[in-house]
């Protein structure tokens, strides 16, 4: 077969390199969290381990993406082949009601403490800890609180997030001491130092999770929500708790592709669009060409007009994911395709919104333990507020509750939000072949179908699948990056899409490669500033001793 470029419509070189290791990878969007990760992984821990390590230190660097008052999806899977779905997703408090935020403007729910949902990040890393790792939450933490309270050198991304929201930081007053010193945003290369955030994590570290759900930090908390307006409630934060949820699966060009299930759209409509997109030889069609990417287009198109129709928490919402899984059905779609031309689509299911400012790690230990999740506060800095007694960003999730009473995602009291978060394991003869995710909001399944079509399509390298060129739509404009060639955008637009060019798609990308010879490759893309960090090296050989000779004194 010849090599992708040869039938690429937009080639491009990659501008990260991966790493290698036989004895773990973490891979995630800050280096000082892979490091808190593989600091894990070198002291004998877990990939869960070194997940929640590197989770609780993204917490500090980058506090605007993911916090202990926010929410996510984790993907673990053991050596025996099992794989669990722990589902932290945030929920509406008690007091929410579904006409809430209709008549109101979009800013009530989307900034400011009535913003905020019941977060149970803290309570899901504790407990995945609990089932698959070695360490304490205590161990874990310990990376972070010293990012807290030493500090860390920002980067340019952490500087570029600063800048644009700053008009919202600066209305109040916590969060622009602390980003927005002087009245001007941080620029990259500053300490930033948080040490009620490390005092914070020094008690989580203490008294675990029930210091948020049910002890001091979670009544200061919400003290200090209440005062600006906020219905998080101290009985929230002590009635959550995180969920053990089964994987959805489903086979992609003799790979089995899997992923989480509901609440998450994440999983259900990557292999929705997968099995639409089986039905055609898209490795003839080449990456980056008008024809590929126009049926990329299309089966994201489908995606999410049954998304709007039918996917929201379970518990509230049957889903239909049978039948968005169903082969027929993903036949009956695929026929309405017409190559020649983009079309609107309605939903194909019966009726029954998010942020893109995420994070996401991936880690595999050397004993075939793995750890894909992502994780978010929802928006740039979450509620865009900050509580000074406890360092803490709290969420904004109230922002993807439709605010029109009687669908799908509108509020409801204890009701889970629906993410696009699609952590994903691929296996291959029954055996891990790669793992990875991103943040990115919406656009999340829609980066991980163009990164598996990537890789088991294109047969790309796993640093040139995560860094390819992406597109993005919902049924409206078709977004689509710089690394598309300037000739497949415009056949684009002759097939009937209405072009819109973007600086990115979704988020940087973070994913691990196993190789058969018991190899771990990680690569992170530019979209952030990701790192793989492998642990290579070993034990000593047995029978090793400093002193060969125990009798024969030393020199």
């Amino acid at each position: 077969m010849a090599n992708w470029r040869d039938r690429a419509g937009s080639p491009f070189t990659p501008e990260k390199h991966p790493a290698t290791g036989r004895r773990g990878m973490v891979v995630t969007n800050h280096p000082a969290a892979s490091a808190a990760g593989a600091q894990m992984l070198a002291e004998g821990g877990t990939a869960t381990d070194a997940a929640v390590a590197a989770l609780l230190a993204l917490s500090v660097c980058e506090p605007m993406m993911v916090g202990l008052f926010g929410g996510g999806m984790m993907h673990l899977a053991g050596p025996d082949g099992e794989h669990a779905i722990l589902d932290g997703m945030a929920s509406a408090p008690f007091s929410a009601r579904p006409e809430m935020f209709e008549d109101h403007p979009p800013t009530r729910r989307t900034v400011g403490a009535l913003s905020v949902c019941v977060p149970r990040n803290l309570l899901a890393w504790e407990e995945a800890l609990q089932q698959y790792g070695r360490f304490s939450l205590a161990d874990c933490a310990e990376p972070a609180i010293r990012l807290a309270e030493r500090g860390f050198r920002t980067g340019g991304y952490l500087a570029e997030c600063i800048a644009e929201t700053a008009p919202d930081l600066a209305r109040d007053r916590a969060i622009a001491a602390l980003f927005m010193p002087g009245g001007t945003p941080l620029p990259a290369g500053s300490l930033l130092r948080n040490p009620a955030l490390g005092e914070t994590l020094r008690t989580v570290a203490k008294e675990g999770a029930g210091t948020l759900h049910g002890g001091d930090i979670g009544s200061s908390a919400v003290l200090q929500l209440a005062r600006r307006g906020g219905i998080v409630s101290t009985d929230d934060l002590a009635a959550v708790r995180a969920t053990w949820r089964e994987p959805v699966r489903g086979a992609y060009r003799g790979a089995e592709v899997i992923g989480p299930p509901p609440p998450s759209a994440g999983g259900v409509h990557l292999l929705q669009m997968l099995k639409v997109m089986e039905g055609f030889d898209v490795a003839r069609l080449g990456f980056g060409t008008a024809a590929s990417l126009h049926l990329v287009a299309e089966c994201l198109k489908i995606a999410f007009a049954d998304r709007a129709a039918a996917t929201a928490d379970p518990d509230f919402i049957p889903v239909p994911v049978a039948r968005l899984l169903d082969r027929g059905y993903a036949a009956e779609r695929r026929a309405l395709i017409d190559p020649a031309a983009a079309r609107r689509w309605t939903a194909g299911v019966e009726p029954s919104r998010e942020g893109a400012n995420t994070t996401h790690v991936t880690v595999a230990d050397g004993e075939g333990g793995i750890a894909c999740c992502t994780h978010t506060i929802n928006s740039l800095f979450g509620a865009r507020l900050l509580l000074p007694e406890t360092g803490l960003i709290p969420n904004n999730y109230m922002a993807l509750f439709d605010p029109v009473p009687g669908r799908a995602q509108s509020v409801d009291a204890c009701k889970r939000v629906t993410t696009s978060m699609a952590p994903t394991v691929i296996r291959r003869d029954g055996a891990p072949w790669a793992a990875l995710g991103l943040p990115g909001g919406l656009r999340i399944f829609g980066s991980v179908f163009q990164a598996v079509m990537n890789l088991l399509d294109h047969k790309m390298s796993l640093q040139e699948a995560v860094e390819a060129p992406r597109i993005w739509t919902d049924g409206g404009k078709v977004e689509v990056e710089a690394g598309i060639a300037p000739a497949a955008r415009s056949a684009l637009a002759a097939l009937g899409h209405e072009v819109q060019p973007v600086p990115h798609v979704a988020g940087g990308m973070c994913g691990i490669r196993f190789e058969g010879d018991g190899m771990l490759e990680g690569a992170a893309c530019w979209r952030a500033d990701g790192a793989p960090l492998g642990l290579g090296g070993g034990p000593a050989r047995q029978g090793v001793r400093f002193w060969p000779d125990a009798g024969t004194p030393k020199a």
